[in-house]
């Protein structure tokens, strides 16, 4: 093994302990992926958190200095294919093995400078938001389960940024009272957190379970490869969106929606049960 090669080894490793250290949700769905698109799906949502952890938790330092900084390595990373920050570094090969456009990724990254100047936006600004925080992620993975099939990717890109807006969605409805009382920040549209009511939250649910529906007839025609992994994490946020409609929206802002781990582990068995049998 060249000294490169143990430096990338390292790097994927680095990335792979990013996704188990900050979700187990994902870490349990990117397990189950076929082994080639492991590595790509970690380093892909290193980079992803990294970005965010700036914008989101680095509170006693310069955040916009600290992402301009993140920014200028990214894009360095790419050009010369090689970075010592290890998370760029894997980020990096996956973007060139997998052809991940520029355009995403700079979309990406205008997000995260929205959510160090913005406090309130319009609907133009969320939607905006969304495609940049998460449909172009989607997109990203979408590149690595496609494996160069640019047809099939044309194909499923509206569903996997209907997914991912899905799950965006969801994060903000469960983070609603942090993100206000934490950060500052309201995300949905027009919504004055005094004023947050069951008729907000329904109408909130509605447009989730509308890019839910669409999101998952793009997973039922993900190559094999990929749809197990893709689905586990699908029925995750399911899971979690029902238990939130459940609730009344005074519980919501009270306290974090969370799904316990013994129920992780039950999607985990449902999900691979369901995939054995072609049911997805």
């Amino acid at each position: 093994m060249s000294q490169k090669s143990l430096f990338d080894k390292v790097s994927i490793k680095t990335s792979r302990l990013t996704a188990t250290s900050y979700s187990t949700s994902f870490s349990f769905g990117i397990r189950c992926l076929e082994k080639n698109l492991r590595n790509p799906i970690y380093s892909i949502y290193g980079f992803v958190r990294f970005a965010d952890e700036i914008v989101d938790t680095f509170h006693d330092y310069d955040k916009q200095a600290l992402l301009q900084r993140f920014k200028e390595d990214t894009w360095k990373a790419i050009e010369e294919k090689i970075s010592l920050n290890p998370i760029l570094n894997s980020f990096q090969a996956a973007v060139h093995d997998h052809n991940i456009e520029r355009g995403l990724i700079e979309q990406f990254l205008y997000s995260m400078e929205m959510d160090l100047v913005k406090s309130h936006y319009t609907n133009d600004q969320f939607e905006e938001y969304i495609l940049g925080s998460a449909e172009v992620v989607g997109l990203m993975c979408l590149r690595v389960f496609t494996s160069g099939n640019d047809h099939l990717y044309q194909h499923l890109k509206p569903s996997a940024m209907k997914l991912g807006s899905a799950f965006q969605k969801i994060n903000f409805l469960r983070d609603i009272r942090e993100d206000y009382k934490g950060l500052g920040r309201t995300y949905f549209p027009e919504l004055e957190i005094e004023k947050f009511d069951d008729i907000n939250k329904k109408k909130i649910e509605e447009s989730i379970a509308e890019d839910f529906h669409d999101g998952y007839l793009g997973i039922k025609q993900l190559p094999r490869g990929a749809r197990l992994g893709v689905y586990i994490a699908y029925v995750y946020y399911k899971t979690l969106f029902r238990k939130i409609r459940k609730l009344p929206s005074c519980k919501v802002l009270e306290s974090r929606i969370r799904v316990p781990n013994r129920y992780k582990l039950a999607i985990l068995g449902y999900s691979f049960l369901k995939h054995q049998f072609n049911l997805i």
